[in-house]
């Protein structure tokens, strides 16, 4: 523990925090975490050497932060990469026993409780991931399902527990990506629970949110009432991420299948989003058509009151024409009751004209927004008609790759049928050898007995010479 206390006698509040999250994940300061192809390398930091240069040392608080994101980034993507394949093999809807879904879960909540401010309570200090998550539903409202359903669950009792429900419910309606990156884009929020170098305040964070997308390809069904989410221990388990020296690659032909059926879930969540893109710009040309076929009604109604005002202003101007001529033609003492009558005439005749004015402006910006409405909706189609090419062209390349993924497969089986047919004539051939190699020891057998007849023979027919003679 001595390497990561301060070097200094008195520790300020400042260094008591971050000495506390380092002891809190003492197993990620004292390794390095680095990525070897798929595996997981530890190795310890006092095992690193130093440039001469002045860089910080392993006592540093910035140092020990920048090396747990670093280590919780790369146990994220091994964790999310392993799940995946593991349930692309597996086949089948995910529940919570399944033990890589489990271990991606811890690392998870690791990840959220890097950095965590300490909120003081009557109880002491308390860190909790509930909090950060509790606004996900401010930013998403399809998150305010989620986050009502977590609190209605009856058997949660901490802070801690409704976290962990939060986020297995995001991983069953596959939005837990969305929800991470409307998270991590909003970090002046998010400056309220976590540190400024913490992991959901940095690169990293950014990172793991989009690492996430994959995991909309796979399935998982939860049962959490009578699960014990307060009080589980969530401890990374490295084992499952060494490289092991015994383990043996994959065939390139299931390489070649699971790239392509990575394609093909790609394919498929881009095809979704494009559908529910197709789909709300359909709804605006529809709100727009609506829109429109209001203003045209206006636009029917205020010319018709233009031609109402034209009317009663003609009128008003014959009235007022009659008037002056009668007034002409009547004796003078009429004529003071007659110039009140033409003043009030003329006055009406003003307040008429000021509001065909007024109807007139009016239609100009009426008119005006109806043109606007019109580009906007031109723009809306094109943009609707392009977005429909590129729906086709990439059902088009999702056809292309089945029809590649039935090749790929059907020459996997024909080199099988293959090999297993070599594997018999190999078979056959070793039988036939072992047949041969028996023969030949018979015939070497025969062999050497013949030559031991011919001694005989040669030897009684020497002795048989010398009697003769």
């Amino acid at each position: 523990m001595s390497a990561l206390t301060p070097p200094t006698d008195m520790p300020t509040p400042t260094t008591d925090k971050i000495t506390q999250a380092a002891m809190e994940t003492i197993y990620l300061c004292k390794f390095r975490v680095s990525m070897d192809g798929e595996w997981l390398c530890l190795r310890e930091l006092d095992d690193i050497s130093l440039t001469p240069d002045p860089e910080p040392t392993h006592e540093d608080p910035n140092y020990l932060m920048a090396n747990e994101r670093m280590n919780l980034m790369n146990m994220a993507k091994l964790s999310i990469k392993g799940l995946i394949e593991s349930a692309l093999n597996l086949g089948r809807t995910l529940d919570s026993d399944y033990a890589p879904l489990q271990q991606f879960f811890v690392v998870m909540e690791h990840c959220l409780k890097h950095g965590l401010k300490a909120k003081k309570t009557f109880l002491g200090q308390n860190k909790s991931f509930w909090g950060p998550l509790e606004l996900v539903e401010k930013l998403v409202p399809e998150a305010a399902e989620i986050t009502a359903s977590v609190k209605d669950l009856p058997g949660l009792k901490t802070p801690v527990g409704r976290g962990r429900a939060w986020l297995r419910l995001a991983l069953m309606q596959k939005k837990l990506s969305e929800y991470m990156k409307a998270l991590i884009n909003k970090k002046e929020l998010l400056s309220e629970f976590y540190e400024p170098n913490a992991l959901m305040m940095e690169e990293e964070g950014a990172i793991i949110a989009g690492l996430l997308v994959g995991l909309n390809v796979i399935d998982a069904n939860f049962c959490m009432k009578g699960e014990d989410l307060d009080s589980q221990v969530g401890v990374i388990d490295f084992s499952m991420y060494l490289k092991d020296g015994n383990s043996s690659k994959g065939s390139e032909g299931d390489g070649q299948i699971t790239a392509i059926l990575d394609q093909k879930n790609y394919v498929e969540e881009l095809n979704r989003h494009l559908n529910a893109t197709v789909n709300n710009l359909q709804a605006k040309v529809d709100a727009l058509e609506k829109s429109n076929t209001k203003l045209t009604e206006e636009l029917a109604v205020a010319n018709n009151r233009i031609i109402t005002l034209q009317e009663e202003m003609e009128r008003v101007k014959e009235e007022s024409s009659y008037i002056m001529e009668s007034n002409r033609k009547a004796p003078k003492p009429d004529r003071t009751s007659e110039g009140q009558a033409l003043s009030e005439a003329r006055k009406h005749l003003k307040e008429e004209t000021q509001l065909r004015l007024d109807v007139e402006k009016e239609l100009e910006i009426q008119i005006g927004m109806r043109q606007e409405m019109e580009l906007a909706m031109k723009m809306l189609e094109k943009d609707v008609c392009e977005k429909q090419d590129a729906l086709v062209s990439l059902r088009q390349q999702l056809d292309d790759l089945r029809a590649l993924k039935h090749e790929l497969a059907f020459k996997l089986q024909s080199s099988d049928l293959g090999v297993k047919q070599k594997s018999e004539l190999n078979s056959r051939l070793e039988e036939k050898t072992n047949q041969m190699a028996a023969t030949i020891k018979q015939l070497e057998q025969s062999e050497k007995d013949l030559v031991k007849q011919a001694k005989t023979l040669n030897s009684a027919a020497n002795k048989l010479i010398p009697k003769h003679h």
